[in-house]
């Protein structure tokens, strides 16, 4: 059976779609072990997205080692002490899409972007977090030991 031309052209349009569509990041068991950018993370940076209550609202569900910040939340995890207890891939995991873990996590998936529902249309097929951001916020949570 012969394929149109039409179609053929059409599945060459959207190759690089198809390819973008997939996952940005490597797992290994329960773990990203390698970085998402080629920049090391910078633990200050990370420590500002997660008090920034616009960007990564972590402190939402979180609490943690941030006594300026009021009202943190109860829901999850204290994020004191993360560095003693999971590795860098592992906090990279749980970043980029929590759910791979625990299917019922309400942790937000911050670089996932395929097979979400309830996304505004403007922020379809985009992390909530960069790579950097993702790889700064690790930084930091490394720096959290107990």
């Amino acid at each position: 059976m012969r394929t149109p031309a039409g179609v053929a052209v059409a599945i060459l349009l959207f190759l690089p779609l198809l390819v973008a569509a997939q996952e940005l990041y490597t797992v290994v068991g329960d773990a990203v072990p390698t970085p998402l950018t080629d920049v090391p993370g910078n633990p200050a940076n990370g420590r500002a997205i997660i008090a920034n209550r616009q960007v990564g609202l972590c402190l939402l569900c979180h609490t943690g080692p941030f006594p300026e910040e009021r009202f943190q939340g109860n829901l999850a995890p204290n994020m004191s002490g993360a560095g003693s207890r999971w590795s860098e891939g592992q906090l990279r995991l749980r970043l980029a899409d929590a759910s791979r873990l625990n299917a019922a996590s309400i942790m937000p998936a911050y670089y996932r972007t395929t097979g979400l529902s309830r996304v505004a249309s403007a922020a379809q097929g985009k992390p909530l977090l960069a790579a950097q951001q993702i790889e700064d916020v690790v930084a930091f949570l490394r720096t959290l030991k107990e």
